[in-house]
């Protein structure tokens, strides 16, 4: 597996796994299934292994706390705090200082380690300052809890302001074909602040493997079923922007979803995208992505077939957009 770079001083696999869909969220997950994948990733040499403690309410790090024993070393750990999800369905967003502390100790119970690598904000607060936040961050990196810092769906000021209060690894913010807003602001930023990017749902949430074309092969209790680029009035249209995807994965002899990444990765090379699976053949699938070579003409093909703000349908539902820093 090729390597990049995550900020200055953090060294990863070119693409990452991402464990949400390990817990149940786009239907019922197999568990065994979900640690052979974990195993079957460190065995590919993709080292860096994301999780939240919002998944499951903190099921998926204790998912993946059980699938690193005995190989906790060969992995990067990944985890967030502060995006919470009560029981009766509230949400809460908490970056507060004292809550910092807090979450790491849970995260690292959960997991069974002693210490995260990278260690995110996973929702920015609008209540703390951000410099707050950050700073409580800082001192769980003095007290070796934690390695490397990042955020998640900051916008540029914000992530200027954290920058300048600790050194960030990383931004992680959804960026695929169909998603391209960071291009306007944040990928130009995060090449300025030499801060790397971590591009979660790079698929667009199994769309953009062309498998998805009506909501008909989604499970009932699927998420997706809520999100509005899924739904009735706009999957119709969606499913048109796939057709040069197809086609060109056809005639270069891989699949839609490896070109899709391929595309993501030829955009820097501090960008790192984290397909999240749950089945070692998608696994397997994604990290050969790696080993795809694009040149500017197909980049730009792919570009243009579905430019920025073709997908119609915000990205998450009302109640989700409100929680993001943009």
């Amino acid at each position: 597996m090729k390597k990049r770079w995550l900020g200055s001083s953090l060294e990863t696999s070119a693409i990452g796994l991402g464990c949400m869909p390990m817990t149940r969220i786009y239907g019922e997950p197999d568990e065994n299934e979900a640690i052979a994948t974990i195993h079957r990733a460190i065995d590919l040499g993709v080292d860096y292994i994301d999780t939240s403690d919002a998944y499951g309410n903190g099921k998926n790090e204790e998912l993946v706390g059980r699938a690193l024993k005995g190989r906790r070393d060969k992995v990067i750990l990944v985890t967030k705090f502060g995006n919470i999800r009560h029981p009766d369905g509230r949400r809460e967003v908490n970056g507060r200082p004292e809550y910092v502390a807090q979450a790491c100790d849970a995260s690292l119970e959960r997991l069974g380690v002693d210490v995260i690598d990278h260690f995110y904000v996973h929702r920015i607060d609008p209540n703390t300052p951000i410099e707050d936040t950050v700073g409580a961050l800082a001192r769980l990196v003095e007290a070796g809890k934690v390695r490397h810092l990042g955020l998640c769906e900051a916008a540029p000021a914000t992530l200027r302001r954290a920058h300048g209060t600790h050194p960030i690894a990383a931004l992680q913010t959804e960026y695929s074909l169909w998603t391209r807003f960071a291009e306007d602001e944040l990928l130009p930023t995060c090449r300025e602040l030499g801060i790397g990017y971590v591009a979660y749902c790079p698929l667009g949430r199994g769309f953009l493997t062309a498998t998805i074309k009506s909501l008909d092969v989604l499970a009932d209790n699927d998420r997706r079923r809520d999100m509005p680029r899924f739904q009735d009035e706009n999957i119709g249209h969606n499913v048109k922007l796939l057709e040069v995807l197809e086609e060109m994965a056809g005639a270069k002899g891989c699949t839609p979803a490896q070109l899709a990444l391929a595309w993501v990765l030829a955009q820097h090379d501090f960008i790192v995208p984290i397909p999240g699976t749950m089945r070692r053949g998608h696994l397997e699938e994604n990290a050969k992505a790696a080993d795809i070579t694009l040149d500017d003409a197909d980049v730009a093909r792919l570009g243009e077939a579905i430019p920025p703000g073709a997908a119609l349908g915000e990205r998450y539902p009302p109640g989700q957009l409100k929680a993001l820093n943009l």
